[in-house]
């Protein structure tokens, strides 16, 4: 990372441990945000990760000196807080004010076999304090219509960030049967998050969306947000608006820290849920505050609208490496899919790279208690492969990582009640996976790449048959590809 100011949103890059030395003495300054995955050919992997940072700063980590121990040469690895804002912008001197005794955050060493074993761990939220709210009978994970990402693109083929068209996307939630809408950037004043600049009126749209069973959410800038949040919070309740997603923080100095806290607590006592995006990756704070159900810093799939750094390298790194520390809102579900030949960077109604397989996949894979479905309405009409993320479920009783390697590939199964979920996906390599069933009844269904999936990234094979736990199925994974297996009970 190039500095403290970070919305996590870097590629994670493979390196040897000794390219982060400080090599003459000198001090390169090359930032690495937790969680760091490490891996010890033939021994173990480790990941360096946090929890519980009330009161403190996000830690980085950088080279050390090489050090010549027992005679054999090792690198050591320096932790560093990110430094208060009010200090001199030169190397971290002051990080953390406060009384003693202080309440350090606790810093996380997670030993694993595989990596995928990484995946289940719940350390973080078990080292974090327990929930901290009287009631929590108001907060309902769910998966979420949004149409930025699309261009807010409406049944006329247009975009229209309007309050028709956002009325639109929360017929398309209730049909589809999403408890959410997400009311994304432009419905605001720039400067003031109390006032409406005439585009959207969100209590119309909230008034629109109670009558179809959808509530709505709203987007707000952090500068505004930490500045108004006192008297917008207790607006936002009144207007009948069950979350906010708060935007560009980046921020995980001391004082940064404190806001995640304070707007956590505020919003609690307005019946209000939050996404942090823009932010650090998570430390725990959803368990003290079961209303904080989103937190972005990551490398999500907005940047397919500029670029082509979300693409399925990234894909099969990210549940190694950041989903470690807890929930990401990635916003998958892109139909728009493209091979590498044939993808363009564009604002409006987006391309993904990868196969539509993959797309729902990452429903299963990535953990996301409030999960966008980023497409436009148009994108999913007729498409028999959409019934997969209507039925996937946002929240899980239980994870296990079958397979995987960082970039490379990754199976994932998850269950709620009485079914379970797999989603796999691969890089740019095709490959077969072998999934044993030993802990599965009877009866699936498979969404998969199609066998010309390599050449049409958007043609899917579904299947159903029922399966036994005897059974170990062996899936062909398309070059960007991969399946989704929805799991019911035979009775």
């Amino acid at each position: 990372m190039p500095n403290f100011r970070s919305g996590y949103e870097s590629e994670f890059i493979p390196l040897a441990i000794s390219a982060l030395s400080q090599h003459g003495g000198t001090q390169s300054h090359m930032l690495v945000g937790l969680p760091l995955l490490t891996h010890i050919p033939g021994a173990a992997w480790l990941a360096i990760a946090e929890a519980d940072l009330e009161g403190n700063s996000v830690m980085y980590l950088t080279g050390g000196s090489p050090q010549d121990i027992a005679g054999k040469g090792q690198i050591r690895l320096e932790a560093v807080l990110a430094p208060r804002f009010d200090d001199p912008p030169s190397y971290p001197t002051v990080a953390v004010v406060g009384r003693l005794p202080h309440h350090s955050a606790w810093r996380v060493l997670q030993v694993a076999d595989t990596p995928g074993a990484l995946i289940e761990s719940n350390i973080i939220n078990d080292l974090s304090p327990p929930n901290a709210l009287k009631e929590t009978n108001w907060i309902h994970p769910g998966k979420s219509a949004w149409g930025w990402w699309n261009g807010n693109a409406g049944a006329d083929g247009k975009g229209a960030n309007t309050t028709a068209g956002m009325e639109y996307f929360v017929d398309f939630a209730a049909s589809s049967g999403f408890p959410y809408m997400l009311i994304d950037g432009g419905w605001s004043e720039p400067d003031d998050i109390t006032k409406m600049n005439g585009r959207v009126d969100v209590p119309a749209v909230v008034q629109y969306a109670a009558a179809k069973g959808v509530k709505i959410w709203i987007w707000t800038h952090y500068t505004p947000t930490v500045l108004q949040m006192d008297g917008a919070f207790p607006l936002y309740e009144k207007w009948g608006v069950a979350g906010v997603k708060i935007d560009f923080i980046q921020r995980g100095d001391q004082t940064g820290v404190e806001f995640y806290y304070r707007a956590a607590r505020l919003a609690a006592k307005h019946h209000l849920m939050l996404d942090f995006h823009g932010a650090t990756s998570p430390w725990g704070i959803s368990r003290t505050y079961p209303n904080v159900v989103g937190y972005e810093g990551v490398l999500g799939m907005e940047n397919s609208k500029w670029s082509v750094r979300d693409n399925p390298v990234s894909r099969t790194t990210l549940p190694f490496t950041r989903m470690l520390s807890g929930p990401m809102d990635y916003t998958p579900g892109g139909f728009g899919n493209a091979t590498q030949e044939g993808f363009v960077a564009r604002n409006f109604r987006p391309m993904v790279l990868g196969t539509r397989a993959q797309q729902l996949a990452l429903y299963v894979v990535y953990l996301a208690p409030l999960q966008m479905v980023a497409d436009a309405p148009q994108a999913y009409e007729g498409q028999p492969e959409f019934q997969f993320i209507k039925d996937v479920p946002a929240t899980w009783d239980e994870t296990r990582g079958l397979q995987g390697f960082p970039a490379e590939t990754i199976t994932v199964a998850r269950r709620k009640g009485r079914e379970w979920f797999v989603g796999s996906i691969t890089n740019w390599s095709p490959r077969d996976v072998s999934l044993p069933l030993k802990f599965l009844g009877a009866g699936k269904y498979i969404y998969r790449d199609a066998a010309d999936a390599d050449q049409m990234p958007q043609h899917v094979t579904i299947e159903k048959k029922p399966v036994s736990q005897s059974e170990t199925l062996t899936l062909h994974l398309a070059s960007g590809g991969g399946f989704a297996i929805r799991f019911l009970p035979a009775d």
